[in-house]
């Protein structure tokens, strides 16, 4: 009998820790899949039973950490530090908020007791290092990598965690083959992590490579049904391109989601994304009102689009506004895109009196975007922004800037930004170009000699200094050696320049042979050329002569008119 209450009392323990150590997992797995709602209940249970229970507080850090509520993370943390002090997964936390405080030498401290602590030996506290420097933003990657490495030499390492987290590190540092290789990893060690294959889309996604991003989050929710992170990413692809794809994937997010505000605000983005755009600002404005101070600052966001599209220009600046302050102050931010800035751009470039405003913000978009493709798209619309308020000089600038950053810029790039240059008068800047990068560059076209030769004549416009001289002589052979075509279309330049040079010899150079040999050159060009012929004859017609007529013996002079005879007709000369 007493073995029997003993194998029972044994059973009960047993199970009991078992149920206990499954309600933290329960939580770390609510936790991943980024249900916060129910992972904060599911810690906090478990805390309630063992206020000391480590990975339990640690966890429930975390997961204040990512519902935006830093300030309760590190009340937490620093609670449970005051009776367990030497806790090397708490160091790790109260690491991690000191990074989103700004505090990196003090975090780097505190991790770095942690690893002493455990030896360097304990994987948990080494991904949950890497992971504070991941996802703080004034992390350091490659220092979260490092540990993570130290992590994979420890005995027995098999932890899918520490792949993931590396994975996440390397796409911080914009390095996505080793990011792919980790997330690889992790699948090799749990092969239905669907959080790895998220991670591998995300990477093809900053590529812009549409086939391998969307098999990537596709085959995320077939590995698992349950991962809501994937389906949002669906629901966002298709947000741009196909609205009813895009509800079927909302739909599907929010019934693998904890419902509240944050469910609420992505079918806001949805209410704009059907061109519901007064039904978004409604709806926007009215979860502002419930939720106060404790909103998520897109909503603003929201307003403030779906203001500009319905013409609220004042409503739309006034949302953008507080949108950038309340996303600038303190840790728990909502991040500001690059695209926040360029609407804000736009929206500033509508109203009068703040346009030229509105280039700021495109810098700071254009800063902010680390992808090249996505900056030159930023430039381009700002140059064009530029050109059409007559800012010739900033739109050659922005050109100039995206000329730089491509890899391999074309003829046409560097076309536009010497042309740019030229339509704002800075006819030096855009001699440089065409006479020297242009024509060095693509000596086989036209346009490097013909507007270098303009730009020249731009700087000498009365030909005194013979700038353009030169360069309307290279401009004319190169008219005529560089036309393949059977219908002269280069014709006209080389007749403009040689029309220069016999101008600039005869009106300036005072050489009239030298004229003359340029206006043959138009005739061996164009032999029915009528200008080329009337300026031949003018050019080879003799001096006319001069008569004066003999003082008469009275002494007075002629009147300066030639004398009649006495039939009245003129003598002849």
């Amino acid at each position: 009998m007493m073995k029997r209450v003993l194998s029972l009392l044994v059973t009960i323990v047993v199970l009991g820790n078992s149920l206990f150590a499954q309600s933290v997992d329960d939580g770390r797995k609510f936790h991943y899949y980024e249900r916060y709602k129910s992972a904060k209940d599911a810690f906090e249970k478990v805390i309630a039973s063992n206020p000391n229970d480590i990975n339990a507080v640690y966890w429930l850090g975390q997961t204040l950490i990512d519902s935006k509520d830093s300030a309760g993370a590190k009340a937490l943390y620093q609670k449970t530090l005051a009776s367990n002090g030497n806790a090397p997964l708490l160091l790790a936390g109260m690491g991690q908020i000191m990074l989103m405080e700004g505090k990196k030498d003090e975090a780097r401290q505190q991790f770095e007791t942690a690893i002493n602590l455990t030896k360097g030996k304990d994987v948990d506290v080494l991904n949950a290092i890497a992971l504070a420097n991941v996802k703080a933003k004034q992390g350091d990657a490659a220092y979260a990598i490092e540990k993570l490495k130290l992590a994979e030499q420890t005995k027995k390492f098999k932890n899918a965690d520490t792949y993931l987290i590396m994975g996440n590190a390397y796409r911080k540092m914009i390095d996505g083959g080793n990011a792919v290789t980790s997330y690889n990893k992790a699948l090799e060690t749990t092969p239905n992590l669907a959080a790895a294959k998220n991670g591998i889309g995300k990477i093809y996604e900053t590529q812009k490579n549409q086939e391998y991003y969307l098999k990537a989050y596709e085959e995320a929710v077939q590995l698992d049904p349950a991962y809501a992170p994937a389906y949002f990413n669906l629901f966002y692809h298709y947000y741009f391109r196909d609205v009813n794809k895009a509800g079927d994937y909302l739909n599907k997010y929010v019934a693998n989601s904890d419902q509240g505000p944050e469910t609420e605000y992505i079918k806001t983005d949805y209410t704009y994304a059907k061109s519901d755009f007064a039904g978004a600002r409604q709806k926007a404005e009215a979860l502002i009102q419930q939720y106060g101070a404790n909103v998520n600052p897109r909503m603003y966001r929201m307003v403030a689009f779906a203001a500009d599209t319905l013409g609220d220009l004042p409503a739309a600046k006034a949302a953008m506004d507080t949108f950038f302050v309340k996303s600038e102050v303190g840790p728990d931010i909502e991040d500001i895109k690059s695209t926040d800035y360029e609407e804000m751009a736009k929206i500033t470039s509508k109203i009068p009196e703040l346009r030229d405003s509105s280039f700021s913000y495109f810098e700071k978009a254009i800063a902010m975007d680390t992808v090249v493709a996505n900056k030159l798209k930023l430039i381009e619309s700002a140059a064009k922004m530029a050109k059409g308020f007559g800012n010739r000089s900033l739109e050659a600038d922005l050109l100039g800037m995206a000329y730089g950053l491509q890899p391999d810029p074309s003829a046409r790039d560097l076309y536009n930004w010497g042309f740019a240059h030229y339509q704002a008068g800075n006819y030096l800047k855009a001699d440089s170009l065409f006479c020297n990068d242009y024509i060095t560059k693509y000596p086989d076209q036209i346009y490097g000699y013909l507007w270098c030769a303009r730009s020249k004549q731009a700087q000498d416009t009365t030909m005194q200094k013979g700038l353009a001289v030169e360069a309307h002589k290279t401009l004319a052979k190169k008219a005529i050696e560089i036309d393949t075509s059977s219908t002269g279309q280069f014709k006209p330049y080389a007749k403009n320049a040689l029309f220069y040079l016999v101008s600039y010899y005869n009106d300036i150079a005072k050489q009239k042979d030298s004229a003359i040999y340029y206006n043959n050159q138009v005739l061996k060009i164009d032999p029915n050329d009528q200008n080329a012929q009337n300026i031949d004859k003018i050019l080879k017609a003799p001096p006319k002569k001069t008569t004066t007529t003999a003082t008469k013996s009275t002494g007075t002079k002629s009147s300066g008119t030639k004398p009649k005879s006495s039939t009245g007709t003129k003598k002849k000369s």
